[in-house]
């Protein structure tokens, strides 16, 4: 276990923003749902725009998901003692890094390396 980081602290924002996540997902599953447009209403949506915004909804679950599955992992993480070590090549992730983003899995290094 890290000694340098406040792992409880981190633990507490990983799970706020987890709830933030579902609490978005539940808005964003009523913005997803079908649109049924309104033709007796002044500057109605055309269905364009509607299928438009279904596109949108749907990308922004997708990413909140991605970001939601990203915490779960890192809570799992401190569950396992095993936080705060890079999953690529097992050396600490730097104290600046995880405060910056709780849910980090890599060291600077080894996420520059992806990114190539």
């Amino acid at each position: 276990m890290r000694e340098d980081i406040d792992i409880e602290a981190l633990r507490q924002r990983l799970l706020m923003r987890a709830r933030e996540l579902e609490a978005m997902a539940a808005t964003r599953r009523e913005a997803g749902a079908t649109v049924e447009l309104d033709q007796t209403r002044t500057g109605r949506l055309s269905r364009m725009d509607a299928m438009q915004a279904q596109a949108m909804a749907r990308a922004g679950d997708a990413r909140a998901q991605a970001e939601y599955r990203r915490i779960q992992a890192a809570l799992a993480r401190i569950d396992s003692g095993e936080y705060g070590y890079c999953l690529d090549c097992g050396e600490p992730i730097g104290a600046g890094r995880l405060n910056a983003d709780p849910g980090n899995a890599l060291c600077l290094a080894c996420a520059e390396r992806r990114e190539q």
